[in-house]
């Protein structure tokens, strides 16, 4: 098993590369539509990209695909609260887009481009309400800015409230005590002051809204800026791109998808839902109600946590009572025969479900383990067999083999004829032996499973953070 890549900073190569110095670029729309491939750089918090409910979300989330999706690529996140990281990784050609609420300012603009504002907010100070049932309100709590001089304010390393508290303290001529955290994000230091562990720090106005929801205990009535622009950042040096995505956002932004989207987080009751919510990643830290169970029985089988909620939320999402039109049943939608071998008498119960579903993962691995030495490239044929069946993944490798093209290895190769078992050219072939399949399924179940299984690792990680599959692989398999 290799560790996974997509936290930007989690390993100490991927950083160094990403400081490499690169003397060429060529305009990112090129390259984008070259590798059809959009290589962005998102931040984790409650209305950016979080899991809610076991399906990736958030509005740059949202955005973003609806980008990828125009642009006929496919989109390839990366997570990082760090936008120092961000801005080296974007100007060394490792990303094309930071897609996070990034304030327009002029030292940023000396180092890279802006798009065309997003959203138009300004910087509030967060800091505890005072208490109702205390008539004098706490030494704490500040009406005016004046106030700040000599208190200690929390916010994220390199980010624009740095700037302006620097510009508060010249104002207010008074010395403001600025800490740089290079942990924390928004929202983190926002559940600080919430908790008493901090009295102050700095967010968006939009943010700070959507949080005091969720935490009631804090105050945002005290303005430090006047409305600033947020935009996503680009490089200086890709005229293409920036006209290209200047006039894609000129355009969505008149759409009712777009104001949709602004009002399910930002404004509407259902962004207060999602925030409270247990199966919230932000906040609840949960997927479904069965994570504990499935951390449980996925280690004594040696798989992912995260890889077998995927599978899953694809097969059930998460209902016990779950069953197909031909007959599979329970959170991995067993086949009664299936359990009968495990034996397994009632496929509702989770426990025995997802036992059943394990062992019936691994026999299929087992199978493969002779013929597909890598650990990788195995599990998507193991994958396609949990959704179709072994016969059918076995007949398109035969196919594939007689067509010139890897037995072995499932992108490009076998996938191509698990899609053609549907024509009857192929399925009539005197090779194949289960013949007719409905190919699109087990092509979409393996990238829909990887996919998913990927924003899992992006928003939940374990102890050790090492996945089944490496980032590149996961990236390959959603091409």
């Amino acid at each position: 098993m290799l560790p996974a890549c997509n936290y930007i900073g989690g390993e100490k190569n991927q950083v160094e590369n990403m400081l490499a110095p690169q003397n060429t670029r060529v305009d990112d729309l090129t390259r984008i539509n070259k590798e059809k491939k959009l290589k962005v750089v998102v931040d984790y918090s409650s209305t950016s990209y979080f899991v809610y409910k076991g399906q990736p979300m958030g509005f740059q989330y949202e955005l973003l695909t609806a980008l990828a999706k125009e642009m006929g690529v496919e989109l390839d996140l990366y997570v990082s609260n760090n936008l120092n990281e961000a801005f080296v990784g974007l100007n060394n050609s490792n990303f094309n887009l930071v897609a996070q609420n990034l304030t327009v300012t002029n030292e940023r603009s000396k180092s890279i481009a802006f798009t065309q504002p997003l959203q138009v907010t300004r910087q509030v100070l967060v800091q505890r309400a005072p208490d109702e049932n205390d008539s004098l309100y706490s030494t704490a709590y500040i009406e005016s800015l004046i106030d700040l001089a000599g208190k200690t304010v929390y916010v994220p390393h390199n980010s624009a409230y740095v700037q302006r508290l620097n510009n508060l303290s010249e104002e207010i001529g008074g010395n403001i005590r600025i800490v740089e955290d290079s942990i924390y994000g928004v929202e983190q230091l926002i559940a600080l002051v919430a908790s008493g562990e901090i009295d102050y720090t700095i967010c968006d106005e939009n943010i700070g809204r959507v949080n005091e929801y969720y935490y009631p205990e804090i105050d945002i009535s005290v303005p430090v800026s006047f409305e600033q622009n947020l935009a996503w950042g680009i490089p200086k040096n890709s005229p293409k791109w920036k006209a290209y995505l200047d006039n894609w956002l000129a355009g969505y932004q008149q759409t009712s998808e777009y104001h949709y989207l602004v009002k399910k987080y930002y404004t509407g009751s259902r962004s207060v839902d999602m925030v409270r919510s247990e199966f919230n990643s932000i906040t609840g830290g949960k997927i479904s109600e069965y994570d504990d169970l499935v951390r449980e029985i996925a280690a004594g089988y040696n798989w992912d946590w995260r890889l077998v909620a995927s599978i899953i939320m694809q097969e059930s999402r998460f209902d016990k009572y779950a069953e197909s039109w031909v007959g599979a049943m329970g959170l991995m939608q067993l086949m009664p025969e299936t359990a009968a071998l495990y034996n397994i008498d009632d496929l509702a119960n989770p426990r025995e479900n997802i036992r059943g579903g394990l062992e019936y993962l691994t026999w299929l691995d087992d199978i493969f383990k002779p013929i597909i030495d890598d650990d990788q490239e195995r599990l998507k044929f193991v994958l396609a067999s949990y959704n179709v069946g072994i016969g059918h993944v076995m007949d398109a490798r035969k196919l594939a083999m007689k067509h010139g093209k890897n037995p072995s290895v499932w992108n490009n190769n076998v996938d191509i004829f698990i899609l053609k078992k549907s024509l009857p050219e192929y399925y009539n072939d005197p090779l194949v032996r289960w013949g007719y399949c409905r190919g699109q399924e087990p092509y979409n179940y393996v990238r829909k499973v990887l996919s998913r299984y990927q924003h899992y690792f992006n928003v939940l990680p374990d102890e050790n953070n090492v996945a089944l599959v490496s980032l590149p692989v996961l990236q390959e398999s959603l091409r």
